[in-house]
């Protein structure tokens, strides 16, 4: 398994292979890796950048300077909604990419942000080995897609004015909630919605064209919303707001590698897996602190609340979702299977 001090003595180490393309016998592969969120280094910044950053070097290392792999946050690569439909052609070789912002492409993918059907890191973990995650991958690499890294992350509620709590505290507001079915149960409660990447939220609640943004814990302390936010929900200790954003790989690429590549690659994306985990969590205990200490007032989630919005959510988007293709009604039921 991957440690830390593993981990950054591979990155040490890559500069050297990075070069071995170079003069060499044989040319390293360079696959370039796309995300919207904030760059650092492999050792500072958003868990996501980092995840990157920790895949590229330890693939280059595990691979003897065959593989390379470069990161490009902020979408300074590919614009963040066009980054799934570049994969699928071939055109970007891996992102970690939100699963439901593909929605509107492939309106399957919107399961990776099913209000309250996932609750709990566990339950959400437990998709990879279960029927669901073996038919949500099929679905994937049918579509030219392949997940490498399965990363979940709870969300919270960042406002500009009054906390959004239970479902009618969003009555009357303007609410970016993150994929369509989320808005479908913001709308039911009242609220008006908006449609915008999360790195655009800052903008929009800034100008006023968004008073609320429900967001992952990693996002609402990366993209600053402490700065405009007078109250945040946090979904540390239950959350009905889920996310599942993969680190994902185009499958024409991937098929193009040579068997040993790809098993380095299959590897390094598992090993992973526990590492976004541990970054997500941390987030979302990190986050109420950053809120509190810039002056915005911090409420928390329970079981009754999350159950509330869930029950909304059963009744409308579940029931949309279900009822939009064969696979999207197979995908809700054996998801449902899992429990939390």
């Amino acid at each position: 398994m991957l440690t830390r001090r593993h981990v950054l003595a591979s990155a040490l180490a890559a500069p050297a292979v990075l070069r071995m393309g170079t003069g060499t016998a044989h040319a390293a592969t360079t696959l370039k890796i796309s995300h919207q969120f904030p760059g650092g280094s492999i050792d500072k910044g958003d868990f996501r950048d980092r995840l990157c950053r920790m895949f590229a070097a330890e693939i280059a290392k595990r691979s003897g300077g065959e593989l390379a792999a470069e990161v490009y946050p902020n979408s300074s690569l590919i614009k963040t909604n066009a980054q799934f439909s570049a994969m699928r052609k071939g055109a970007l070789d891996l992102s970690l990419y939100p699963m439901p912002y593909a929605g509107g492409e492939l309106p399957e993918t919107n399961i990776g942000l099913m209000p309250g059907l996932v609750t709990t890191y566990d339950q959400g973990m437990r998709w990879k080995k279960e029927p669901v995650g073996k038919a949500l991958s099929d679905f994937l690499a049918d579509k030219g897609i392949l997940l490498i890294s399965w990363v979940w992350q709870a969300g919270g509620v960042a406002s500009r004015s009054r906390a959004i709590v239970a479902p009618e505290d969003a009555k009357g507001m303007k609410v970016r909630g993150g994929s369509r079915e989320m808005d479908m149960v913001l709308q039911t409660a009242g609220a008006a919605v908006l449609s915008v990447p999360s790195n655009e939220l800052y903008a929009a609640m800034q100008t006023g064209a968004c008073d609320a943004g429900i967001t992952s814990s990693t996002s609402l302390i990366s993209f600053r919303l402490e700065e405009i936010a007078k109250s945040l929900t946090s979904g540390a200790g239950a959350s009905y707001w889920f996310m599942l954003e993969p680190l994902m790989m185009s499958k024409a690429i991937f098929d193009k590698l040579p068997k040993n590549q790809q098993d380095v690659i299959l590897a390094v994306g598992g090993e992973l897996e526990a590492f976004g985990r541990k970054g997500a969590q941390d987030d979302d205990a990190e986050v109420a602190k950053i809120y509190e200490k810039a002056g915005a007032k911090v409420a928390a989630l329970d079981g009754a609340v999350v159950a509330k919005w869930r029950d909304i959510a059963r009744d409308t988007a579940w029931k949309d979702y279900g009822a939009k293709t064969a696979t999207a009604a197979n995908l809700l039921k054996l998801a449902s299977d899992v429990t939390a």
